[in-house]
Order: C-alpha cells, then sequence, then structure tokens
C-alpha cells in the first residue's frame, strides 16, 4: 500500500483551486463573447428590417432570415415595430436578405452574413450573393451557378461597425439604385470593381 503524507494529499486541493479559477475565467470570457455576439446580430437584423422596410416601399420584395415575426412585435406593420426582448439574438449563426423579383435574373440576388471558426476563433463574414445563370451537367441536370463578393470579414470580437456600416450603405444604395433604374448589371459590376471575388457553387 502506497505511504501519504500530507504535503502530496494536497494535490487535489491545489488542482481544485485551479480548476475553480479556470471554470471563472471561462465563464467570464462566454458570457462576455455572448453578450457582445447578441448586441452585434440585434444590431444588423435591425439593419436588415430597415433595408427590408425601404425596398418594401418601391415595390421590391425580399425575404428576410430569420423570420421577422420571431425577433420583432408591430403594432403597424411593416413600420411600426420593437424588438423582442425575449429573442435570443446570440443563438444566431446567420442571417440573410433576399430579392425574390421575377424579372433580370435577380432570384436569389442576396446579403448574408454568418459565423465560422478559424482554429478556435470566431469570424464573421458578410457577402452579396447572386446568381451568374445556369449549366446543364451530365448526370445532375440542370444546376444554378452562383458567386459570392466579399464584403466584409473579421474576427466576430473585432468587428469595426463604422467600417461594416460604411460598406452596407455602399451596396444597400447601389442595389437600391439598380432596381429603380432595372438594371441589375449596375450592382453586379459595383461589385465586380470594388469587393474581392468569393466563392462560386451550383445548386
Amino acid at each position: 500500500m502506497a505511504k501519504t503524507d500530507s504535503k502530496s494529499g494536497d494535490w487535489f486541493t491545489e488542482l481544485d483551486e485551479e480548476l475553480e479559477k479556470k471554470t471563472i475565467d471561462i465563464m467570464k470570457e462566454v458570457t462576455e463573447q455572448s453578450t457582445h455576439r447578441s448586441d452585434l446580430n440585434r444590431t444588423l437584423v435591425e439593419d436588415f428590417w430597415k433595408i427590408w422596410i425601404r425596398f418594401n416601399k418601391i415595390n421590391v420584395h425580399l425575404t428576410i432570415e430569420p423570420e421577422y415575426s420571431s425577433f420583432a412585435h408591430f403594432d403597424e406593420f411593416p413600420n411600426v415595430w420593437r424588438m423582442k426582448e425575449e429573442f435570443d439574438f446570440s443563438a444566431l449563426n446567420h442571417f440573410s436578405l433576399t430579392d425574390r423579383t421575377q424579372d433580370q435574373g435577380r432570384v436569389g440576388d442576396s446579403l448574408k452574413v454568418w459565423y465560422y471558426a478559424v482554429d478556435t476563433k470566431i469570424h464573421i463574414r458578410m457577402v452579396f450573393e447572386y446568381c451568374e445563370g445556369e449549366h446543364y451537367y451530365k448526370y445532375a441536370g440542370w444546376k444554378r451557378i452562383f458567386s459570392q463578393y466579399v464584403l466584409y470579414d473579421a474576427a466576430a470580437d473585432n468587428v469595426n461597425m463604422q467600417k461594416l456600416h460604411d460598406i452596407l450603405s455602399d451596396v444597400v444604395k447601389t442595389w437600391y439604385e439598380s432596381h429603380l433604374r432595372r438594371e441589375r448589371d449596375i450592382i453586379l459590376k459595383h461589385l465586380k470593381d470594388k469587393y474581392q471575388k468569393g466563392e462560386t457553387f451550383t445548386q
């Protein structure tokens, strides 16, 4: 039977103190990250809803994710509203505004935001996604080809809201103008001239 002494018997007390300190530190960090993410998401969802309202005024139909009824109370739809305090904004991993206009091939044009991990670091990305057209694949049939332009990408805990809002304003103004003029190429050319090309994929 192994001998024990008081000194070696204290090993778990020391370990327990270290684990308790780690628990407190990590829980504090997680709470701060969750609060930051909730504030960030709340701001962006509110921004997206205001954009939805503006486009709706010129009869451009956009769909929004998450569904507006999930995050907002309406006294008079769509202009008189307030955020639901019970909605968990920190749980949102992605949200979007998608164009449903049937002409000019606009269906599917969208602003999208989502979170992704790089090692243990969480990043946020905002893109404009659009359909380039269709292609026939021998074994899969007709597929729509989508491309993305990266508007903003940063570590989630280091978002520059002024820069993000400047970019959002720039893109939305051009998107809106392209609808007013009924010329989709206005927004596509602007994206190609000013922003970095992202992923291309089929659906």
